[in-house]
């Protein structure tokens, strides 16, 4: 009831009475009282007087449960909600949730993680009180081959979730990098459990740099935040809720072909690589092409030197101008 209560303050610019309250919720008073108070504890300036009721005040950031229910509008992503001040990592947790028979979209929110991971196990700094780092489960009816188009689903769910909440859209590099200014801002890690051809759950990992912070020496040259983009502080529970609304839109237009089909001409609109002359890292040997955007499966299409051309689905690519590759 506190989110419920958090979202009608929220949505009203005057004062909301307890009689309204009481009878909305269909509670007493006291139990009115009570939520009121422990939101107070949580951070929240909540003014009341005798007579006109409650206002919610200009407040500071209220990074938590209450806030993440109250910021969220879907019908399915992130719902339900879980946020944990520390955690390992929001992956791993996910895991043991779909493991435990957590239904499709749930999330998993962390303030800091003690055990973050990029890709390749490579190690993901998750200070607490700076970032947003989260982990929507699915349990999709897909092929798995078809899994590993729901990281570029989600890029385009993150760009789209970070423009809403600041104004300005960020590029995505291919596969799935948020990159702003040229430099990183978000990563994205997709992991799922499969038996032969049935896909038992999915979870798909994303931390986003949100506040000013040191990054360490061997990444500062390429990581950027919002807040440094933006010039002002951006809130988390809004920026993560508006990331869960747009993946919701993207994931149902994913389904009607199950591949990137309805999303290809949008997704393309924010690939920095497209119409770049690109290096590619594969595993057959390094070669440069000129990127051309992707595919319905969301492999990148690219032109070689000799004119050929070639679909990459493997490897690293990076791109002129991009991460210190010039």
């Amino acid at each position: 009831m506190k989110a419920q209560i958090l979202a009608m303050l929220r949505e009203r610019t005057d004062y909301v009475s307890g009689q309204e309250l009481c009878e909305h919720f269909g509670v007493s008073r006291t139990a009115v009282w009570k939520a009121i108070n422990q939101l107070k504890k949580e951070g929240y300036r909540i003014e009341a007087v005798q007579n006109k009721g409650y206002l919610l005040e200009t407040e500071a950031e209220v990074f938590g449960q209450n806030e993440l229910e109250s910021r969220m509008t879907t019908q399915w992503a992130g719902k339900p909600v879980h946020f944990f001040e520390t955690i390992d990592s929001t992956n791993v947790r996910a895991k043991l949730a779909a493991e435990e028979g957590a239904p499709h979209g749930t999330l998993i929110v962390a303030d800091r993680q003690t055990a973050g991971r990029g890709r390749r196990g490579r190690c993901w700094i998750s200070p607490a009180g700076a970032n947003a780092y989260f982990t929507l489960l699915l349990k999709p009816e897909l092929s798995p081959d078809r899994a590993p188009m729901l990281t570029l689903v989600m890029a385009m769910a993150v760009a789209k979730g970070i423009g809403d909440t600041v104004g300005k859209t960020p590029d995505i590099k291919w596969p799935n990098d948020i990159v702003a200014e040229g430099r990183k801002i978000c990563g994205i890690l997709t992991e799922m459990s499969v038996e032969r051809d049935y896909i038992h759950y999915i979870v798909i990992g994303v931390g986003v740099n949100v506040g000013k912070q040191d990054f360490a020496p061997e990444i500062a040259h390429v990581a950027s935040s919002l807040e440094e983009i933006c010039g002002r502080k951006v809130p988390r529970a809004t920026l993560v809720a508006n990331i869960m609304k747009a993946f919701e839109t993207y994931y149902d237009r994913f389904l009607q072909h199950c591949d990137l089909t309805a999303l290809m001409e949008e997704y393309n609109s924010l690939l920095v690589n497209c119409g770049r002359q690109v290096r590619v890292l594969d595993p057959g040997g390094e070669f440069t092409a000129l990127a051309k955007g992707i595919n319905a499966r969301g492999e990148l299409l690219v032109t070689l030197e000799d004119g050929s051309e070639k679909e990459i689905f493997a490897g690293e690519v990076s791109v002129r101008g991009i991460y210190g590759y010039t």
